[in-house]
């Protein structure tokens, strides 16, 4: 993990902000308040300012106002949080989308009135629309195009930022990019990449494996990384690191010929490129392309797939985009717009993807009512993780799931801790595996994750750093903590309550670190904020479990975990109920890939049988873990998410179907290889399928 004191060279960062430069500047410029960065959380600060009473200029270093939210994100992420708490200029922006297309009788799948977990979704010229229209009734002067390129300051306080177009002065600054660059240039501490589990007792911190393993070579003949693979050597599991989750293109797609433009052919195009792609679906292999959304319009949002071993987020390339210049962010840039055209050519036209994927995509096209200023790409890269300021208070793993509520909230974020690849990594077994990835952690039975409070001090530099700058985007936290935290909802609503505080701080002439918390709470729920954490619903009670279930009370054929040939370290439990016969056994969570199961048994006749596992659900247990079934020669392998619940009154769950013969052994195969969380061995069962 980097962070500022590491970089002995950390004026070459940033050398256009500390040297000066022979430019001719305007008059300088003045504003109460000063937002940098057009994002979500900008747009949000800006308004929230102006309707305090504030001047406000919104400026922006690109040509783009808005950030994702009306640069090809188009499905809310809020469906995943609890939004009776996802209020205020979020919950405006939403009905005020929502009304622009019942103005046009156009009727949305959802009520922005009702919070429920119901998919929000809009098309981007409407989110762009709407932005800029409350943008205008606020009169926040909107500055796009101004690149920062140096900041004065008199001790603590920031009395001044020039950009290429002029300097400008505030008495308050709001730094809402991405990527933390106004912080920085302001000298306030910061860090970027991964913490090791240590440093804040994070046990989702450090390296992460949970995806399947990928059984096929990651080197060529000459023994050097397949393009794609990122490394060979990805550090020891418990350390940090400087990478940051994958960047990617959130693409405006369609299908309809009325309005589907053709997607641009790459610069160039190697088909060598894929050859690590082409080896996985040649390896059986399907966890590969990308995520639709249905959007308004006949139209998709195309999205990297958390889940996918290989899409649109072109893995290791976003390293240094936080810390390069504008000239080494449109380089990056330009490498994500040519491998997504790359990979897109790939999908549907190389004669390893099966001809059905490749037709389906091909009907594909950007959308001609969309983008027209760039040719109908997508302004904005998705940002997902820049710098994290080193602030008065870091949010890490432990503000999220077991202490919430802090005394001085400002919002409440609800996102499950979500994060995706960080490195394709090469092994010396002829495998290679996505490293990386947090799956959503939501809270038991729920589709969302576990409310929590944003406290003020997060959005704050340390006092003697900095006194008149508030980061709402680039805020104090860590890797676990920003993979919550990093979705537009949850920044827009941080950025109301930056921007409230900013002007409350310009007006009263205050540092940021003093403004009186009572006062700025109030203000708060004045504009809509909500700041109490969520009285959850009582979820449905299921029936009452059975201490445990005899297995020869069972239909077809079950195997007990006691008739299990073990191999590797299990450990055996009756924690949690029901359980099959006496108790059940678990991995403890370690020592992954030397614990299996092997079990053998015939079938009584044959034909199709549904293969059935029981275990106990729980959000600390494997999501992946593999259970082979093999007879004659023919294997079939299934993947078993054990987070998954089961049916009410139900010990068992189908994870698949196979066609058995009553004629030759069956063995069957649970493993615990690339699992991550405990694998739980109880019974399996075979039932004649319906």
């Amino acid at each position: 993990m980097k962070t500022l004191a590491s970089f002995a060279v950390c004026a070459a960062i940033f050398s256009l902000l500390l040297i000066p430069v022979k430019t001719v500047y305007a008059e300088t410029r003045s504003a109460d308040v000063i937002v940098y960065g057009a994002t979500p959380g900008g747009f949000c600060a800006a308004i929230a300012a102006a309707r305090e009473g504030a001047s406000v200029m919104l400026i922006e270093p690109t040509s783009h106002v808005g950030g994702v939210n009306t640069g090809g994100l188009s499905f809310s992420d809020s469906n995943q949080t609890v939004r009776s708490t996802v209020m205020g200029l979020f919950d405006e922006w939403h009905h005020r989308i929502e009304a622009d297309y019942q103005a046009r009788g156009v009727q949305l799948p959802y009520d922005v009135s009702v919070k429920n977990n119901a998919t929000w979704t809009y098309e981007p010229h409407v989110a762009m629309r709407v932005t800029m229209a409350m943008l205008k009734e606020a009169n926040v002067e909107v500055l796009p195009s101004h690149i920062l390129q140096s900041v004065k300051k008199d001790g603590p306080t920031i009395i001044e930022m020039k950009t290429g177009q002029g300097a400008f002065t505030a008495k308050t600054f709001v730094d809402a990019t991405y990527e933390g660059d106004l912080l920085a240039a302001a000298g306030v501490a910061w860090t970027i990449g991964r913490e090791g589990k240590a440093e804040y007792g994070e046990s989702l911190a450090g390296k992460r494996y949970p995806k399947q393993t990928m059984k096929f070579s990651g080197y060529d003949d000459a023994g050097n990384l397949l393009p794609l693979v990122t490394t060979d050597q990805p550090g020891n599991e418990a350390d940090g690191d400087d990478l940051v989750m994958v960047y990617s293109f959130r693409l405006c797609l369609t299908e309809d010929e009325n309005n589907r433009v053709e997607m641009p052919k790459p610069n160039q195009y190697d088909p060598a490129r894929f050859e690590a792609l082409r080896r996985y679906i040649q390896s059986g292999g399907t966890q590969y392309g990308i995520d639709l959304y249905p959007l308004p319009g006949n139209k998709f949002d195309g999205n990297n797939s958390i889940g996918g071993q290989f899409s649109l987020g072109l893995v290791g390339a976003c390293n240094g985009w936080s810390e390069t210049d504008q000239a080494g962010r449109d380089k990056i840039f330009e490498a994500h717009k040519q491998y997504t055209l790359e990979f897109y050519h790939f999908l549907t036209t190389d004669p390893a993807v099966p001809k059905s994927i490749r037709d389906r995509y091909a009907r594909l096209g950007l959308c001609a009512d969309e983008f027209p200023e760039t040719d109908h790409w997508p302004p904005q890269l998705y940002v997902r993780e820049g710098r994290r300021m080193e602030g008065m208070y870091v949010v890490s793993q432990s503000d999220i799931l077991e202490a919430p509520e802090k005394a001085d909230p400002i919002a409440v974020s609800s996102f499950p801790i979500d994060s995706h690849d960080c490195q394709r990594v090469a092994f010396a077994d002829g495998t290679v595996k996505d490293e990386g990835t947090i799956f959503p952690i939501r809270m038991p039975g729920r589709r969302h994750g576990y409310a929590y409070h944003i406290p003020y001090r997060s959005i704050l530099p340390k006092a003697a750093e900095c006194d008149n700058l508030l980061v709402p985007v680039a805020m104090a936290c860590t890797h676990v903590g920003i993979s919550s935290i990093r979705v537009e909802p949850t920044w827009m609503i941080i950025g109301q309550s930056a921007g409230i505080a900013a002007a409350m701080a310009a007006q009263q002439q205050k540092p940021v670190q003093d403004l009186d918390y009572p006062q700025l709470r109030e203000q708060l729920l004045a504009q809509g904020q909500v700041l109490e954490l969520p009285k959850l619903e009582d979820l449905p009670s299921p029936p009452m479990a059975k201490v445990n279930v005899a297995s020869k009370t069972l239909a077809g054929v079950v195997l007990d975990d006691a008739s299990a040939k073990l191999k590797g370290s299990w450990l055996r439990s009756t924690n949690f109920k029901p359980h099959i016969d006496t108790g059940y056994l678990h991995d403890g969570g370690e020592n992954k890939g030397t614990a299996q199961a092997t079990f053998h048994c015939k079938v009584p006749k044959s034909g199709k049988y549904a293969v059935r596992m029981a275990y106990s659900p729980h959000p600390t247990r494997a999501k992946n873990v593999p259970l082979m079934v093999t007879q004659s020669g023919r294997t079939t392998q299934l993947m078993v998410d054990q987070t998954r619940p089961l049916a009410n009154g139900e010990a068992f769950r189908t994870v698949g179907e196979v066609e058995l013969s009553a004629e030759a052994e069956v063995t069957i195969v649970v493993g615990t290889e690339g699992t991550e969380g405990f694998v739980i061995l109880d019974a399996i069962q075979l039932l004649p399928a319906p």
